[in-house]
């Protein structure tokens, strides 16, 4: 038998759902073919978890990106100051 593999989104819904408690726990577990153990393990894990959404904003990947066209920018640079001054020197 193969594990099944579970998507975050698909985590973050049955999480989510569970939190409402508008149903049982082995009433979801049964909708989502899962068991309530995993579920309340999910949940827990959320819950722990969940302040970490407002304490480092998604600024990581934005810094990576600007820290790439940073990277580029310069090589740019180098670049052309080499282009003109290889121009100079042949004229």
């Amino acid at each position: 038998m193969t594990r099944r593999k579970f998507t975050s989104k698909f985590k973050t819904k049955v999480v989510l759902e569970a939190l409402k408690e508008r149903v049982s726990l082995s009433e979801l577990a049964q909708k989502y073919e899962l068991s309530p153990t995993q579920i309340s393990k999910w949940k827990r894990e959320f819950l722990e978890n969940a302040s970490e959404i407002f304490e480092s904003p998604q600024t990581d990947k934005r810094s990576e990106a600007e820290k790439e066209k940073d990277r580029l920018l310069k090589t740019i640079g180098e670049l052309k100051i080499e282009n003109d001054f290889l121009k100079d020197a042949l004229r």
